[in-house]
């Protein structure tokens, strides 16, 4: 079948390099994310690999097979991305008359984003290798995908190569048209700088998605937020809660800053809603404020990171990326 599509493509037939392709668009989608920490520029990085693809497929010598094919362009692509992305400078502070308070330091990943819970459907049941050595959900994490983002970019397709997705040495290699000694070299070294945040994941006590556990964090910080209970929301922060907001460098540690935070946030003269999504793997909520005009305008978006009954990360992103988790700008008053 694979043999008779391939055929088929390279003749111009696209209807046969879409089968050919399709079934690894999910997963080629999750695997450019990590690499490159948005999901618009995982969306680019798929389509350009798709391109390359189709225009290459008279060269692809079927030694290896057509997923891993896939693999080394999607990854090299990104490589050849992720340079230029990284040059992105942070967000500056731009409401007029409001200053933030004073962060506890400044963020070095202003361009993480959110990924949508929506599309990891079938995309993380995929086959991995038996060297791999994270679970697919965890590999998916915020917490995780930002400690991606701070390795070097050939560290960081090695490790996601190798230990996500468990290719063989050799494999990555050839993806990567090294030698096998550098992959190890670099995957040695990713490890060593990845070993630290690996021991803080597994050491989290997540409730189960979807469970009543996490359904009961989840109505807690609705209402708290909804109603300006600033006390309330503290409450149901770990002491060592951590706060970012990218693509704005700030970053708040512990209870104290982020309350200050969220006086900053949250005036109890304004009436606020939050629409539950999930992130991640997580948790997270559209947000939304009543304008004058009657109607509630979007602010951003929070992906909390629970631990036991608490909330211990909190990640305050932006509304650009809303359309991918099907909330719209704006919602009526009711």
């Amino acid at each position: 079948m694979t043999a008779d599509l391939i055929s088929r493509a390279r003749t111009g037939d696209g209807e046969a390099f879409r089968a050919l392709t399709e079934p690894y668009r999910r997963e080629l989608h999750v695997h450019c994310y990590r690499m490159l920490g948005s999901v618009q520029d995982a969306e680019d990085a798929v389509q350009d690999t798709l391109v390359a693809a189709w225009q290459g497929l008279g060269g692809f010598g079927e030694r290896a097979s057509i997923r891993t094919w896939l693999y080394r362009i999607a990854t090299n692509t990104c490589l050849n991305a992720v340079r230029a992305l990284r040059r992105r400078p942070a967000k500056a502070w731009d409401i007029p008359g409001v200053q933030p308070p004073e962060p506890t330091r400044l963020g070095e990943i202003p361009w993480l984003g959110p990924y949508p819970d929506s599309l990891l459907e079938g995309a993380l049941n995929v086959p991995v290798g038996p060297e791999a050595r994270y679970e697919q959900t965890e590999s998916i994490s915020l917490a995780f995908v930002a400690a991606l983002q701070a390795l070097p970019p050939r560290q960081l397709a090695v490790l996601i190569l190798r230990d996500v997705l468990g290719f063989h040495a050799d494999e990555v290699a050839g993806m990567l048209d090294t030698t096998v000694p550098s992959v190890n070299s670099a995957l040695s070294r990713a490890r060593r700088r990845m070993h630290d945040e690996r021991e803080e994941l597994r050491h989290q006590d997540s409730p189960a998605a979807g469970s009543p556990a996490e359904e009961a964090i989840v109505a807690r910080f609705v209402r708290a937020y909804q109603s300006a209970d600033i006390a309330a929301l503290v409450e149901l922060f770990t002491d060592d809660i951590f706060i970012s907001m990218p693509p704005l460098p700030l970053e708040y540690l512990g209870r104290e800053p982020a309350n200050r935070f969220f006086e900053l946030l949250l005036m109890p003269t304004r009436r606020y809603r939050l629409i539950p999504t999930r992130a991640n793997g997580q948790p997270a909520f559209g947000a939304y404020v009543l304008t004058p005009e009657g109607d509630y305008r979007a602010t951003g978006l929070f992906a909390a990171a629970l631990s036991g009954d608490r909330i211990r990360a909190l990640t305050r992103f932006e509304t650009g990326d809303f359309a991918w988790f099907g909330l719209p700008q704006s919602l009526p008053a009711q």
